[in-house]
């Protein structure tokens, strides 16, 4: 009798588990059919010093702590991508007149809505905004070779937030393409020190426009441990600087490895043809005009690819 009640025991610890295990996997791949998040998050630090080196620099160090997530929802014809692409660091230069600056800062949040009215094409309705954390500062070198620092930008000064409404083509996970004709931009200088830097009048705080907007995006993730997530955003305004694009495009490559190291590549490209960036030509004469701007990133710290 002892034998036989053991043995039905030995069957029901066998079939229920079961049965609670096929509930659990049911729920849990209803939900996450529809779900998929992606993204890079990393710490990475940096240092240089020289001691009686001939070629000269400067002795340094950098930390940047940054992020970019992707979050994709899809079920039936319905399809909305939301995505968050930043970061924030700062560097120590002991050897120049401005010790602790900030080197990097940068805040990109975006979310489309799409529907599929024909395989792969979406009408879609997109939300773009960018901006920064804190006051930052431009670090350049006058007549007489003195590094001066010149206020640069704040939280909403300046800021950028588009709204439009177009057509998204998604042929496959890895790349999209999206051509809006009809787009909103708001600018914004909250600081009226800026203003005239952004391309903002003097007595308001905003600059409102309307025109044409293009956006393309690769999310490159099937070889393992190894990303690349691209986003190319071009603006064009419907007034007399109709055909002048500003131009956003940002890089970001990594590979991970021993599970918690990271080697990340990032890089950064914009021009903006109502900001004005300080530079000197040959002739050592200072002009203010738009500038193509473009900034590297080569890291190696903590990360965490998913």
């Amino acid at each position: 009798m002892m034998k036989k009640w053991m043995g039905i025991l030995m069957i029901m610890s066998l079939i229920f588990p079961l049965f609670g295990q096929t509930n659990v996997d049911t729920t849990k791949s209803e939900k996450n059919k529809y779900w998929k998040f992606t993204g890079l998050v990393s710490l990475n630090f940096s240092e240089t010093m020289q001691w009686n080196w001939a070629a000269g620099g400067n002795n340094n160090g950098n930390g940047i702590l940054a992020a970019n997530v992707k979050l994709v929802y899809k079920k039936d014809k319905i399809a909305w991508e939301t995505t968050f692409d930043s970061d924030y660091g700062w560097m120590w230069a002991p050897s120049t007149n401005f010790k602790w600056r900030k080197s990097h800062d940068k805040i990109v949040f975006s979310s489309k809505f799409g529907w599929e009215f024909h395989k792969s094409w979406y009408l879609t309705v997109m939300a773009n905004f960018k901006s920064h954390y804190s006051k930052g500062y431009e670090y350049t070198l006058d007549a007489n070779k003195v590094e001066q620092e010149t206020y640069a930008y704040n939280w909403l000064s300046p800021s950028y937030s588009d709204l439009s409404i177009g057509v998204d083509w998604k042929p496959n996970e890895i790349f999209t393409v999206y051509l809006s004709p009809v787009a909103g931009r708001i600018t914004t200088a909250a600081d009226s020190l800026l203003r005239k830097k952004y391309g903002v009048e003097l007595d308001k705080s905003i600059k409102t426009e309307l025109g044409a907007t293009f956006k393309a995006g690769v999310n490159f993730a099937r070889i393992k441990n190894f990303k690349v997530i691209s986003v190319l955003t071009l603006f064009t305004p419907y007034n007399k600087h109709f055909g002048k694009i500003d131009v956003d495009w940002d890089l970001a490559v990594s590979y991970q490895f021993l599970k918690v190291l990271n080697v990340t590549l990032g890089t950064s490209l914009k021009y903006y043809d109502a900001v004005s960036i300080m530079w000197t030509d040959k002739d050592e004469v200072v002009h203010n005009s738009p500038r193509v701007q473009f900034r590297e990133i080569i890291g190696l710290g903590i990360g965490y690819s998913f």
